[in-house]
């Protein structure tokens, strides 16, 4: 912000960017904070030995704690967030296994240690740690630090709640009901269910395990002898946890029937539908179609409207992944990429991804609405009581596979409640915007390619073509050799610590790089960083 309080065009109100953006208020919570948490704070007036009686017990003590929590509170503001994430401070400081272990002293003993070296501890962790919420950390489907929600990660885990029945997390439970209707509404659902799970795998399960259950409601009792082999119909770029899925489901992986997809990632809707009948001659049983949108490398949006048309056809469950690419929906200049994503049967949606919000935060979502209690619930009396003073409806529990439960929603509740629905769209047009950005100035420099000419989602594969391959393309040598460079140039900036950025070949591809955008902090300065940082890392190799 500039100095009277307005805010700049590069860090705008809703960047997921931890620094202080109204300094007209003065931050006079923070500031009260940090005072009363400076360093002369002696966190270890009491002796190691004095503290051997109390220091076992699970319990906060305000005359022995609020020192010691306090004084990481300060450690977690400045270390963590303020000064590592600062572009002047290196995201990481690789250190090998075992000179790490040699470092941080993991071994556990008998006796416990005093605040002191407690702290030492946290400060070490800090310190060897990925900062993944750095603007230059461009390695995973996640990053950047938001300020709504670490705030609300320190209330839940202040609070240690689990949310699965009403009395023990009222709160949470009425938040989860009203985010789960509003991100149906973005979806297209008119009614339906939903839930927070921990991470997109078992989102993609919940999915077939509900259409295992429309397909054959038995296979709840009575297991899968009661149908015929069950096949899963999916892409070949589809994400692992679909085979993963069947593993757990007893279908096993060789019923999941990998689709072609087309030279710009999507499946092939031709190589579905053919492929649906080839199971039905060979007598088996459909049960779902799992379409991505937003695939882990490519970024590629599969056709979900025609593959609606196709399930529909064979009247087959459609489950579509937009665990990655999920977020475009709250953008109205890109929510197209998902069109059809309304005639689904059931959604994975991760927040924790597109939308910035602190890991983890995934969401599955189905239109039919009692699908899931009727798939899971076993009602176990000692937690869902039917006699309750309030409404049962409210335990919310038995619709899960687990029984004690993260609270998840908050991060996203306050981030939401924080920045508005506009503020999120604008976070998602500035990720898009930034990644067309990049790949424009790809187009402009002969030292580089693109994997694909012209990508849907944030992530952007390209080549590092450095001098030595220059005009070498099509000898019998070049995939060999180009294959080499990615890992080098990975291993250079993370012994370096200016940036990370992750590689990966595929098919046939050699090794490329992967640079994945949710941060939306990261400026159009970092794009042209980022192709000048790979450059001088390897314009030598």
């Amino acid at each position: 912000p500039t100095m009277n309080g307005s805010m700049t065009e590069d860090y705008p109100f809703h960047a997921n960017f931890p620094y202080v953006r109204y300094p007209e208020m003065k931050c006079q919570a923070l500031t009260d904070i940090i005072d009363s948490a400076s360093p002369t704070i002696k966190v270890s007036e009491t002796k190691e030995g004095d503290q051997e009686d109390t220091m076992w017990i699970s319990a906060i003590d305000k005359e022995v704690h609020e020192p010691f929590l306090r004084k990481t509170f300060e450690v977690i503001l400045n270390k963590a967030l303020f000064t590592g994430l600062s572009r002047d401070h290196r995201l990481n400081e690789f250190k090998s296994p075992e000179e790490l272990k040699e470092i941080l002293d993991l071994s556990l003993r008998d006796e416990g240690e005093s605040f002191d070296k407690l702290l030492g501890r946290i400060e070490d962790v800090i310190r060897y740690s990925v900062k993944t919420g750095h603007p230059y950390f461009i390695n995973q489907l996640f990053s950047s630090v938001d300020p709504y929600g670490v705030a609300a990660q320190w209330v839940t885990d202040a609070l240690n709640p689990s949310v699965y029945t009403y009395e023990v997390a009222p709160v949470f439970t009425l938040m989860e009901l009203e985010v789960l209707q509003r991100m149906r509404q973005f979806v297209g659902y008119q009614e339906g269910d939903g839930i927070f799970a921990p991470g997109g795998s078992l989102s993609n399960l919940y999915g077939l395990m509900c259409a295992r259950y429309k397909v054959c409601p038995e296979t709840k009792t009575k297991g899968l002898k009661c149908t015929p082999q069950m096949v899963i119909f999916t892409s070949k770029d589809a994400h692992y946890s679909i085979a993963k899925a069947s593993f757990i489901l007893g279908i096993g992986s060789d019923n999941v029937y990998k689709i072609n997809t087309l030279s710009n990632g999507k499946m092939d809707v031709n190589d579905l539908e053919m492929k649906i009948i080839k199971s039905i001659d060979e007598g088996c049983q459909p049960l779902a179609v799992c379409a991505t949108a937003g695939t882990t490398v490519l970024g590629a949006y599969d056709p979900v409207d025609e593959i609606a048309t196709v399930c529909e056809k064979y009247n087959i469950w459609l489950h579509v992944d937009a665990a990655w690419g999920g977020g475009a929906l709250m953008s109205k200049k890109y929510k197209h990429l998902l069109k059809g994503i309304e005639r689904s049967d059931s959604a994975t949606w991760n927040p924790h991804k597109l939308l910035a919000v602190p890991q983890q935060c995934s969401v599955f979502l189905t239109k039919h609405t009692t699908v899931l209690s009727e798939s899971n619930a076993e009602n176990a009396t000692y937690l869902f009581q039917k006699d309750k003073f309030y409404d049962t409806s409210y335990d919310l529990g038995d619709r899960h596979i687990q029984c004690g439960r993260r609270c998840d929603v908050f991060k996203f509740w306050l981030m939401w409640k924080g920045k508005g629905t506009n503020g999120l769209e604008k976070h998602i047009d500035r990720l898009f915007g930034n990644a067309e950005y990049f790949v424009d100035k790809l187009r402009q420099r002969s030292d580089f390619k693109l994997v694909l000419e012209k990508p849907e989602c944030t992530n952007v594969c390209f080549w590092y073509i450095p001098l030595s391959l220059s005009g070498a393309e099509g000898s019998c040598d070049y995939n060999e050799r180009l294959n080499k460079i990615a890992p080098k140039i990975k291993e250079r900036m993370m012994t370096k610590g200016s940036m990370m950025i992750t590689y990966q070949p595929l098919e046939k591809l050699p090794n490329f790089f992967r640079l994945v955008l949710q941060n939306s902090a990261t400026t159009r300065e970092d794009m042209d960083y980022f192709i000048n940082e790979i450059q001088n890392l390897g314009h030598d190799l």
